[in-house]
């Protein structure tokens, strides 16, 4: 056997076997436990926390906004519910300007439009530094949540060592292409094998920016660390659900998964802005992977065998992948041995996915290897070579005129609100009323 077959062969072998101890932990510890489930009797209104929900907006399609804000709308949460909608400096602000303006009549809604695009997480924090509530729902502007997301959550957060909480992700356009469907079952491996696990010793790694929860008073203490986050002397923009999950557990808060508080996103269809998503994440995951490192000790042993899972599985499959390639270029002999583990390992993973979801379309995830053989493993590798480099890739540049002013938008109401929609938008209606713009220095 040649030197590219052995290194094929022991490393392949070495992956399997870390593969094989990592993810039947990780099988284990993601079955639900038997401990305290949330209680079913909600308390009455008034001992229930105030929730303020974030929603920052950069360019977003108007039927997309207006389809994230009347599921808000419809939230049966029967404490008190804030809404801050922040638009990062969009450039098609005239064409969301309707939907702002349904939405602006519903009290419970504040719309606050940035000067310039200053990037998601500064937007976050220029609506937190405003906002009053016990609790911070963060909830991205293409997705839609379930009417009992903030209820679910909002129960999860009771315990006062619960510094953030995420529901479960799922595509809301799964059904649109290929790419979408496997997309949305990587969605649910992640969340439910992942994050499911993590959450056993109360430290889910990332709670996603899509629709997580925090606690106003941890995320105040860690408001100025979030906000000036640096890596390699340069500002850190994305990678914040990440980075803002680290910093709660570094100050000693859990972190949590609640799997039935269901929210639908939007996911790419085209593997072009797949793979720049994937890239923003792999580069976000590898920073804060080295943030945490000395937070593994007190996480658990577990935590420690999920980082290294996680980071050193695909250098070992890398490293098989490459030397299996260069015996076929320069031997013309086939790496069978490590095409046949894969492929083994691809079969089994798929077929326990498909029985735990109940979902035997499960099966058809096994079309998700050749992409991350060949496109996910080569731009995780990219990733690893440029840490410093910070470009969002997907977001498209804004030229806002000079004269633009931040403003929080307050509609007064004259007469009582309806039910029915304005044009068509999904937000509440109130015939009559009075439009005052306030500059940000009033407020």
């Amino acid at each position: 056997m040649n030197l590219l077959a052995t290194t094929s062969t022991v490393a392949i072998s070495c992956y399997a076997l870390l593969s094989a101890v990592y993810k039947s932990a990780q099988a284990i510890y993601a079955i639900k436990s038997d401990g305290p489930a949330l209680p079913d009797d909600v308390p009455d209104a008034d001992a229930l926390p105030s929730v303020d929900i974030i929603v920052p907006c950069f360019n977003e399609t108007p039927q997309t906004l207006s389809a994230c804000l009347e599921a808000i709308a419809r939230q049966s949460y029967s404490g008190k519910l804030q809404v801050y909608v922040v638009d990062d400096g969009s450039s098609n602000r005239d064409a969301v300007r309707p939907v702002y303006d349904a939405y602006a009549r519903d009290p419970r809604f504040h719309i606050i439009l940035e000067r310039k695009n200053v990037g998601k997480r500064k937007a976050q924090i220029t609506a937190i530094r405003r906002s009053r509530g016990d609790l911070v729902l963060n909830v991205d502007s293409d997705t839609m949540i379930a009417a009992d997301v903030v209820t679910k959550l909002a129960m999860k957060m009771r315990d006062p060592a619960i510094g953030a909480a995420m529901g479960q992700l799922t595509a809301s356009n799964r059904d649109d292409t290929w790419l979408t469907s496997l997309i949305d079952m990587e969605y649910w491996l992640a969340c439910n094998e992942e994050r499911a696990a993590q959450a056993r010793f109360g430290a889910v790694m990332c709670c996603c920016g899509p629709c997580a929860m925090y606690r106003r008073s941890a995320l105040l203490s860690l408001l100025d660390q979030y906000e000036t986050q640096l890596f390699r002397g340069k500002p850190s923009d994305f990678g914040e659900d990440r980075h803002l999950t680290i910093l709660m557990l570094q100050a000693g808060f859990r972190t949590e998964y609640v799997p039935d508080a269901i929210a639908a996103t939007v996911v790419p269809d085209r593997l072009r802005p797949y793979l720049r998503q994937q890239l923003r994440w792999a580069r976000s995951t590898f920073r804060d992977t080295l943030l945490s490192l000395h937070l593994l000790p007190g996480l658990g042993r577990y935590l420690t065998l999920d980082v290294v899972g996680q980071n050193l599985g695909p250098l070992l499959l890398a490293l098989s992948l490459l030397a299996g390639l260069a015996q076929l270029a320069f031997t013309v002999t086939l790496p069978w041995f490590t095409g046949v583990t894969i492929a083994a390992m691809t079969m089994v993973r798929c077929c326990v996915a498909a029985f735990r979801a109940r979902d035997i379309r499960f099966v058809g995830f096994s079309l998700h290897t050749p992409i991350n053989l060949f496109l996910l493993l080569p731009v995780k590798a990219y990733a690893l070579c440029t840490l410093s480099n910070s470009d969002w890739l997907s977001r498209k540049s804004t030229n806002p005129t000079d004269k633009a002013k931040e403003q929080v938008i307050s509609l007064d109401p004259i007469i009582e609100t309806s039910a029915t929609s304005v044009a068509g938008s999904g937000g509440p209606t109130r015939k009559g009323h009075v439009t005052r713009l306030v500059d940000v220095e009033d407020v």
